[in-house]
């Protein structure tokens, strides 16, 4: 099987169901843009982290690829079974970052993304699953989306700051607060 199909050289791909849409299509963007997110995911997991960690972000990776799956599919015309993502996969991420704010000194100032390769991939990643959540708000504003597919990238993308700080407590890197100017 060859990994070039050349049904996209117009400018059109196909959902999950067969329809043809624009390259450019909300749906498309939206699921590119949890792919991305998994990407950046992958470099975090990359990084000098505990295994706990390593193994959870590969379990947030899996997930991923449900919601780009679910993403993908035209509500319409899919007969394809799609994994389901559960109440239980938010509840994951709310129990682990409820885990991290046990030993993370309390937030009292906006922190600046940086202090290490690791912490900086988790905000890079926090920022594009906010763009993946927002595209997802609009693609539901015109379609079919599972509620808990954007729940959960409102969950991922605070668990990737909290995560941040935690790396950043583990190694022993000062948070990098924003002091604004007087």
């Amino acid at each position: 099987m060859k990994i070039y199909t050349k049904t996209g050289d117009k400018g059109l791909t196909s959902l999950i169901g067969g329809t043809r849409v624009p390259k450019h299509h909300i749906r498309i963007e939206s699921y590119g843009t949890v792919d991305e997110l998994n990407s950046y995911i992958g470099l975090i997991r990359d990084q000098e982290i505990s295994q706990y960690d390593k193994g959870l972000l590969k379990e947030i990776q899996d997930r991923l690829f449900t919601i780009g799956a679910s993403l993908a599919a035209d509500p319409e015309r899919s007969k394809m079974v799609i994994p389901d993502l559960n109440d239980s996969d938010i509840e994951l991420l709310e129990q682990e970052m409820d885990k991290m704010n046990e030993i993370l000194p309390g937030l009292k100032h906006f922190i600046l993304p940086g202090g290490s390769n690791a912490i900086s991939f988790c905000h890079v990643a926090r920022c594009v699953c906010r763009r993946a959540e927002r595209l997802s708000v609009q693609l539901a504003a015109e379609s079919t989306v599972d509620e808990r597919v954007i729940i959960y990238l409102n969950r991922l993308s605070d668990y990737l700051f909290t995560l941040a700080r935690k790396i950043g407590y583990e190694q022993q890197v000062p948070e990098n607060q924003w002091i604004p100017r007087a």
